[in-house]
């Protein structure tokens, strides 16, 4: 299904047409004074520039000729040639039962990729998740959500930190600590015990000390890379232990994601791509892409027009190991071998651009990205109120599982207030609380364009007024239990219609809707759909505000306003599924 932009569209296409333009000048956007008109039509002032002719009469001749349509209340002129446009109340019915009938495919818009891979998360070994992991991890899951809701084969992966000194760091202190262990055993082949001799605190207390040990001393440094070294050549008692640090960091993150109900289709990690680092840089210096440079391999990424020199992606340094770089490039063959996708997502904070500008002109000049668009997923950072990166009080980096907890308090403290889920059962009240606390949370990230930072503000994101997450909750169970008390007074959805100008307003909101997801999934910008779902709810609040439904006499009305209710619902849950906001039953 077209959008109602692209019909009207048409029909100024089609006006322009006949004048002996081209049809791209009858483009029809929402209009920026809708007390003159609610769409709007501004190709007549280039396109009569463009022949050397008066804008307004061109205007006017165009206008003639959508007035002729019948499709219009209203078609007017103002300024120097644009044109305003307002459909008429059977028009936007159409659309509206068109929506109604089947609002999957009225809402998905064309032209998705076939088969998209989105890498975000990007969590590491050992390490708890904290609040830096929140954005890739929220801006990741909603265009997974997004993509597959418009008809795209999708491929989520969470991409680990798992290979690396970090690796290497952790072995040589458990050693410190255990040296008894059998995978430190001379010569030991196994088996090794299945148990892990870790658990996740364990991790999080050996790490840091680890790295603090190594940063001023250079021999526990030294023993480190020879610990990682080791492990990546294959020692089969550091590659046990290792998958322990994985599985045991796994299930930890697996808790952690269902908590912000995010999911991924893989957990590959850095390791994954290892074995073909080897085969791919031979592949590399055959075709003499890959050129020695003071001692290191390093592959050109220059291209023509650049307007500054880019320094090469860096393949081995000069003692023959590879970086992030080339674990980055063989992920791309990986994914391209396995999957063979149209196009691969990174979503990746936005200070990683030049490292990914680097890794993308060498997978596409060496061909290894095959036919994938690769696009790097910017974003920002999410702030305290000095500006800053996101602390806790003490000053050290928050935990995902506190921040979460923090706000599903908050919200327990507002659903008093607001006396809210009050008489219902402690267990559903405790769900309501960490509904509301996930909205709260992802509404806040997701409404503001991805490339800003914003200042996390918890009071003010858990309120159930203005623009967030909560109020888009309330607003979606209001709906549902006036659906719920009409079914209780068997009174039922009946004939859409339009009369009032409320119901026209929230009719022409739900209709903007794919144009908006359209928007979301081209742009790569979650926050169109959020000031989407923002608009509807302000849009049906006015609605609910300004008319009876249930107490209407006319049972006709109260039949029409019902079925535009239950429409609002379906559109309002299916922006904010796609959000990755759940939708309580009740409040």
């Amino acid at each position: 299904m077209t959008t109602i932009l692209a019909r009207l569209s048409d029909l100024a296409a089609d006006a322009f047409e006949a004048e002996g333009f081209a049809r791209d000048w009858g483009v029809v956007r929402p209009s920026d004074r809708p007390d003159l008109g609610e769409f709007q039509v501004s190709g007549a002032l280039g396109a009569a520039k463009k022949a050397g002719e008066n804008p307004k009469a061109l205007a006017e001749r165009v206008a003639d000729r959508l007035r002729a349509t019948g499709r219009f209340e209203t078609v007017s002129l103002a300024g120097p040639g644009f044109i305003n446009l307002t459909p008429t109340a059977g028009t936007i019915i159409a659309d509206l039962a068109a929506l109604q009938a089947n609002p999957r495919a009225a809402l998905a818009p064309a032209g998705t990729p076939a088969k998209v891979v989105i890498d975000f998360g990007g969590p590491n070994v050992a390490k708890a998740m904290h609040v830096g992991h929140l954005r890739s991890s929220i801006i990741g899951d909603c265009l997974q959500r997004l993509f597959r809701f418009c008809g795209a084969n999708v491929v989520s992966d969470i991409h680990m930190g798992d290979w690396g000194l970090q690796m290497g760091l952790l072995i040589e202190e458990i050693a410190r600590e255990q040296p008894g262990l059998p995978y430190f055993q001379p010569g030991a082949t196994g088996p090794f015990p299945a148990q892990s001799p870790v658990t996740m605190d364990d991790l999080e207390r050996l790490y840091p000390r680890a790295a603090a040990a190594a940063k001023d001393d250079p021999e526990r440094a030294e023993a480190a890379r020879r610990a990682t070294a080791a492990l990546q050549a294959g020692e089969p008692g550091y590659r046990a232990l290792w998958r322990h640090f994985v599985t045991t960091t796994e299930t930890g993150l697996t808790r952690e994601f269902a908590s912000l109900g995010v999911k991924f289709d893989e957990w590959k990690g850095e390791s994954d791509a290892d074995p073909l680092i080897p085969g791919m840089i031979a592949d590399l210096r055959s075709r003499g892409l890959a050129v020695e440079s003071e001692g290191a391999l390093v592959l050109p990424i220059t291209e023509e027009g650049d307007k500054k020199e880019l320094p090469p992606l860096l393949l081995l340094k000069s003692d023959g190991a590879a970086l992030y770089g080339t674990t980055d490039l063989a992920t791309i063959l990986d994914r391209v071998r396995r999957h063979d996708p149209d196009l691969i997502l990174y979503v990746v904070d936005q200070r990683q651009h030049d490292h990914f500008t680097q890794v993308f002109r060498a997978a596409r000049k060496s061909g290894i990205a095959g036919h994938a668009a690769l696009e790097h997923i910017g974003f920002g950072t999410v702030n305290g109120p000095d500006g800053k990166p996101f602390k806790t009080r003490a000053g050290g980096v928050m935990k995902l599982a506190d921040l979460i907890e923090m706000a599903r308090e908050e919200a327990r403290t507002r659903l008093r207030e607001q006396g809210l889920a009050v008489d219902l059962d402690p267990t559903e009240q405790e769900g309501i609380a960490g509904a509301v606390g996930i909205a709260a949370i992802k509404f806040a990230d997701l409404m503001n364009h991805r490339l800003t930072n914003y200042v996390f503000d918890l009071a003010r994101f858990v309120r159930f007024e203005g623009k967030t997450g909560p109020y888009l909750q309330y607003a979606a169970v209001r709906v549902k239990s006036l659906l719920r008390k009409a079914e209780e007074e068997g009174a039922k959805p009946g004939a859409l219609a339009i009369a009032a100008p409320a119901e026209r307003a929230l009719a022409l909101a739900l209709l903007l809707t794919p144009t908006a997801i359209e928007t979301a999934r081209d742009k790569r910008a979650p926050n169109a759909l959020a000031d989407q779902a923002f608009a509807i709810a302000q849009a049906f609040s006015r609605f609910y505000g300004e008319h009876h439904i249930l107490s209407e006499a006319d049972e006709a009305v109260r039949g029409a306003r019902l079925a535009l209710s239950a429409l609002t619902l379906r559109v309002l849950e299916t922006l904010l599924d796609l959000l990755g906001i759940p939708v309580p039953e009740r409040m």
